[in-house]
């Protein structure tokens, strides 16, 4: 069968597609993944073919944020915003339209659900969608969603669609993300009618370069605190690792810093601090302490999975939901990223250090869904899907 994915956004976005996407094709399924063109590389790495599609997400957010800054004012920003949104959807429409004819089955990521939802119609496919977080308990805000719906309705008589979607059921929803960490809606939704199950957090725990010298480094002490804020740029490297150089010095302990897309080359060094772009969650998170991370649904997952407890410094958007789901477990805490001093981030470590969180980790360790069984569940569910038509 013919599979077309599309993702866009950070790495957290786009890896639940690319992890699905290359157990599909595994499995002997014809596959293409639509993503932005910085994030190319990183699929065609997980063997799973590329497409390019919509703009750099770092020329996305530039251009958004000049958009608003040009005018001053966010309300007469308004026409350059919506005249950039309908192009950016132009684009991206013309690009899945072409990828999915042929196709018995087009899986959108959560950012991409809207745009691919007409294009799966016009083709006379079914759509599916992968939501790493929770989307019906976010609001992108009522200003957005207007803007929004007006593309749309371009995007629909562009395509010589009806006016309103033809309706076909829910879609399937594919919850990449485990129940029990959002007990509440989850219970309703298991009672939805199936079509929003929860598989568990889709990932590729691809090895790096830098795996097999950190677990050496790891080795030679006392296992380390791990950091790491995924694919948030920090303007201020230098002020965070002496903030956590600090804190650790303070407490006795070690720390491996993950850098991601940030330039870490002028950040001051320490004998007890260890800095690399990033590592293998699976292969190095269960020789740590414990793990510091913005609160993203990818590194949250990973944390449970290893076993160790976890402080969310998280900055927006699901952040904040995943660190309370963490203090709901018992297995960590979260504080915003912009309200971290040195002393705070002492405190939350002896916290989050203390041994009621290390054994509650490693209990629910046992619960969370390994990765191997959540890319299986969710191309089985894909390709029973694909087979319904």
């Amino acid at each position: 069968m013919k599979f077309v994915l599309a993702g866009y956004g950070s790495r957290g976005d786009v890896e639940p597609c690319a992890a699905v996407g290359r157990e599909l094709l595994r499995r002997g399924h014809d596959v293409r993944m639509a993503v932005s063109p910085d994030k190319m590389a990183f699929v065609d790495a997980a063997g799973v073919t590329a497409v390019a599609y919509g703009p750099d997400t770092r020329e996305q957010m530039d251009s958004a944020a000049q958009v608003v800054r040009t005018a001053g004012n966010p309300i007469s920003a308004v026409p350059a915003v919506m005249e950039h949104l309908t192009r950016v959807w132009t684009d991206k429409t013309a690009t899945l339209t072409s990828l999915a004819e042929g196709a018995d089955l087009l899986l959108a990521g959560i950012n991409e659900q809207e745009v691919a939802a007409a294009v799966a119609e016009y083709r006379g496919i079914p759509l599916a969608a992968l939501h790493f977080f929770p989307a019906r308990l976010l609001s992108g805000g009522a200003l957005y969603s207007g803007l929004t719906r007006e593309v749309a309705a371009a995007q629909r008589r562009a395509l010589g669609l009806p006016e309103s979607a033809e309706s076909s059921g829910t879609p399937l929803e594919i919850q990449a993300y485990d129940e029990l960490c959002l007990p509440g809606p989850a219970a309703d939704w298991v009672q939805s009618g199936g079509r929003r199950p929860f598989v568990g957090a889709l990932t590729l725990e691809s090895p790096t370069d830098a795996d097999e010298e950190v677990l050496a480094w790891i080795a030679e002490g006392t296992p380390p605190i791990c950091l790491g804020l995924g694919s948030t740029p920090i303007s201020a490297a230098a002020d965070l690792v002496a903030i956590v150089g600090a804190a650790c010095a303070q407490l006795g302990e070690r720390a491996l810093i993950c850098s991601g897309p940030n330039d870490f080359a002028d950040v001051p060094r320490f004998d007890h601090l260890k800095v690399v772009e990033g590592v293998n969650h699976a292969a190095v998170l269960p020789a740590c302490r414990t793990v510091v991370h913005h609160g993203g649904a990818g590194s949250t997952a990973a944390g449970l999975r290893a076993g160790i407890p976890a402080l969310a410094l998280w900055l927006w958007l699901d952040q904040p939901l995943w660190a309370a789901g963490l203090e709901r477990l018992g297995v960590g805490f979260g504080r915003q990223f912009g309200a971290t001093t040195q002393e705070t981030l002492v405190a939350d470590l002896r916290r989050v250090l203390a041994p009621g969180y290390a054994g509650r980790a490693r209990e629910l360790a046992g619960r969370v869904t390994r990765s191997v069984d959540s890319v299986a569940r969710a191309a089985d569910l894909l390709e029973d899907a694909a087979r319904a038509g």
